[in-house]
């Protein structure tokens, strides 16, 4: 029989069930995090959970926070559990769980006691998971959008603030007025330079209301950049019936995740940082190539498969990725298009990091879906595989492979398989896309005139001569002859 996870349980885990490994009442937190989700609890949390069981760094632990109503679901559910949550490893070898301890307090959602707990001298960083659509960057600038609802209420209303950028900022003008040193801000989300896109919305945001304060909090505010990887699915009741089933623990909200993770940082924590790099993370002086390499090669390289394996009829990643047509087709779009545009990392290998990203894809236990790859390709697209035509025409390298996944997703957005299924809309512009993409059996161009996705790049004649070939061939020889004829060189 599952016994129920909290404190009183870590003193009889069930078998093969790891634990802190530590005393959870030394803790102290140094740490504010906002935006308790999935990943945070299978990234961060794992890595400062290990760090502590080495012995050192106690002083480091999590203080969990919300700023949104939503959130108080997630705050009760782990104060039920005194903070605890069970992480197990979707490891095809073999799944493995252990019950990490490294939070040990959540603030109430309520913005004055999170403002104040930020003013806590203790706490010297203070870290964001607000999913990368949550940092108000106008989508068409790259920008601050100070123009959202929330962003103008905060700069007429500083002191009642509604975003955690509002918190953040009036704790930091509080500790100031106390003589503290302020905090650093970290991002933890998945997009690049985070820390200037943090950087970019506080300083942006009190810039409305005191550009003397926004000069201050630029000048001594650090927000280091940071590259995060770590597979996490949304976590149902299969996840729960895990816990519950194989590893004898009822968690109302545990989290399960791949066994590879990765954390890159840019060292610039004036107060003072964990020693993460005790336990796997890296500390670099410049994130930005491994942020570009994860970018193009596992980014890049779900597009490539998405698009494709859809219109083959796959579900699964795992199954697309058992079909040799599809990891032909990836191992040589990255390997000859791909990795080229990469500048070299020292002590990285790009074709170990390339077969690592491919096995990873092929983890049978994460059950990630093709239909959720391709989603929203019209902000995808312009992330992550545009910037690299672009710099491979600007290189005068080959684009026929990135020509052929543009094609890919031009014929997915013709709403059918290569079976004649239709395929269901999952993209905002959807009925626009698909009919540019039906007019492309007549006129290549009618894809590439989106300039709200392609800018200047369908007026590139390399490119669109190579667009016009894949689409052409897609239609007229169909998916599997287009993989198979560009894999075989």
């Amino acid at each position: 029989m599952a016994i129920d996870l909290n404190a009183a349980a870590l003193d009889r885990l069930p078998e093969g069930v790891d634990g802190p490994g530590y005393a959870r009442a030394g803790l102290v937190a140094g740490i504010v995090h906002i935006g308790v989700g999935n990943f945070h609890r299978a990234h961060m949390a794992v890595y400062l959970d290990r760090l502590f069981a080495t012995g050192t760094d106690h002083d480091w632990a999590i203080c969990g926070a919300g700023v949104r109503p939503g959130d108080a679901k997630m705050r009760d559910a782990l104060e039920a559990q005194d903070w605890l949550t069970t992480v197990v490893e979707l490891d095809p070898a073999g799944l493995s769980a252990r019950v990490t301890g490294a939070m040990i307090d959540f603030t109430e959602i309520d913005s004055a006691k999170l403002v104040a707990r930020m003013c806590d001298p203790a706490i010297r960083i203070v870290s964001l998971t607000v999913t990368e659509g949550g940092w108000f960057v106008d989508a068409r600038s790259g920008g601050f959008d100070e123009t959202h609802p929330d962003i103008r209420h905060d700069a007429q209303a500083p002191d009642a603030p509604k975003t955690a950028f509002g918190m953040i900022l009036a704790a930091l003008k509080r500790r100031r007025e106390a003589g503290l040193a302020p905090f650093t801000v970290m991002s933890c989300d998945n997009l690049p330079e985070n820390g200037h896109v943090a950087k970019q919305t506080v300083v942006g945001l009190a810039a409305l209301s005191d550009a003397g304060f926004a000069d201050w909090v630029a000048a001594n505010v650090a927000f280091p950049n940071s590259m995060v990887d770590c597979i996490t699915p949304a976590t149902s009741d299969r996840e729960r019936a895990i816990v519950r089933d194989r590893f004898g623990l009822n968690d109302a909200v545990p989290v399960a995740c791949e066994p590879f993770r990765q954390w890159v940082l840019e060292d610039n924590f004036p107060q003072g940082r964990p020693r993460l790099e005790q336990v796997g993370a890296e500390f670099v002086a410049d994130v930005a190539p491994f942020e570009l390499m994860k970018l193009r090669i596992l980014n890049g390289g779900h597009a490539a498969i998405a698009y494709a394996s859809a219109l083959l009829g796959h579900h699964f990643v795992h199954d697309a990725m058992a079909d040799p047509r599809i990891v032909s087709w990836l191992a040589a779009l990255e390997t000859r298009e791909i990795i080229p545009t990469l500048a070299p990392i020292e002590g990285v290998d790009f074709e170990t990091y390339r077969r690592k990203v491919a096995e990873r894809f092929a983890n049978p236990e994460i059950g990630d879906t093709i239909p959720r790859l391709c989603f929203d390709g019209t902000n995808r697209q312009p992330k992550f595989i545009l910037p690299v035509i672009r710099d491979a025409l600007a290189a005068g390298r080959p684009v026929e492979g990135l020509a052929l996944e543009v094609a890919m997703w031009c014929r997915y957005c013709a709403g059918t398989d290569e079976a004649g299924a239709a395929i269901a809309p999952n993209d905002d512009n959807a009925e626009d896309l698909k009919r540019r993409a039906l007019a492309t059996k007549d006129d290549p161009s009618a894809f590439l005139s989106n300039a709200a996705v392609f800018g200047d790049l369908g007026d590139n004649p390399t490119f669109a001569d190579a667009f016009a070939r894949q689409i052409g061939a897609v239609w007229a020889d169909g998916v599997a002859a287009a993989l198979d004829r560009y894999a075989k060189g």
